[in-house]
């Protein structure tokens, strides 16, 4: 059994997990967890990433962090290979995998089995020269032409999103939808999909963009760019890290920095919101971990 905690930023999905793990463990079942956010694969991104250190796991084995250096690129594909990996070393020795994390597509990767459209890495390169040269927007309007029902499903400034799109359409000639996963898991399993008031969530939310920076973001980054990371095409994009960079290159004041974050942050839990709804989960309440645990093992006694 796959158990998966999804959810937006800041709805408590690290500690649920946690929980359930305990819950677990209570009525004989070893679990393990696996890391479905796309920026904790990267070593050294830990505050703006809220990545539990190491003596906050309370002992429990978290696999795919701290896999990547922060100049190599995430991809979907090479995720979804290496967790499937991982959950199969898990259950092979009778242990659970809880998967857990709010990258939506990466999850889905892994949950549904997206297979993905074959690529084109001369094509992929002009398309994100394109990109450095004509902006996001630019190539938004361009895929518009391509593929209408894609672009409306793909946040305008997603640069690297759209490029991916616009290069799976030129090389199949098919619909980018048409390579989305279904919404049929691939295995056996139980989603779990934390919810917040949105009132609660935003001022969650803005609280935390701004301690990123009481607990020395800029110090991280500043770490970060000795390592590579602005030669990081997934790296240097990420909430937190661009606005820190922006602030450092003396682009934004530190206010704005944190206002700037804030915003994106705002509107990525909204876009998470969107992406998890379409799928079939349990709402449990995030600080009921243990009755949720009860009522996905009822579902196999």
């Amino acid at each position: 059994m796959l158990l998966t905690v999804v959810g937006a930023t800041g709805t408590g999905k690290s500690e649920f997990a946690l929980d359930a793990v305990e819950a677990l463990a209570s009525r004989g079942i070893e679990a393990e967890i696996v890391n479905a956010d796309a920026l904790q694969l990267y070593r050294g991104m830990d505050i703006a990433t809220a990545k539990l250190p190491p003596g906050a796991r309370r002992g429990v084995p978290h696999h795919m962090l701290d896999v990547l250096d922060v100049h190599e690129e995430s991809t979907v594909a090479g995720y979804q290979r290496r967790a499937g990996d991982a959950i199969a070393e898990i259950e092979s020795r009778g242990a659970w995998p809880i998967l857990v994390g709010g990258s939506g597509l990466y999850v889905s990767a892994v949950v549904f089995g997206f297979e993905f459209p074959p690529r084109d890495p001369a094509l992929r390169a002009r398309l994100e020269q394109q990109l450095d040269e004509l902006g996001a927007s630019a190539m938004h309007a361009t895929l518009a032409v391509l593929d209408a029902d894609a672009a409306a499903s793909i946040d305008p400034a997603n640069g690297r999103r759209i490029v991916r799109a616009i290069e799976a359409v030129t090389v199949t000639g098919e619909p980018f939808q048409a390579s989305l996963p279904s919404t049929e898991p691939v295995r056996p399993t139980r989603i779990a999909h934390l919810r917040c008031d949105r009132e609660i969530l935003v001022h969650r939310l803005n609280a935390r963009a701004a301690g990123f920076w009481q607990q020395g973001l800029l110090d991280e980054v500043e770490d970060l760019r000795g390592r590579g990371l602005e030669r990081g095409v997934t790296a240097r994009q990420a909430i937190g890290y661009s606005q820190a960079l922006a602030q450092l290159r003396g682009e934004l004041t530190e206010q704005q920095a944190i206002e700037a974050a804030q915003l994106a942050t705002r509107k990525y839990s909204r876009r998470q919101v969107s992406w998890f709804k379409r799928y079939a989960a349990d709402e449990p309440d995030p600080l009921m971990a243990d009755a949720w645990v009860e009522q996905v093992l009822e579902t196999v006694r």
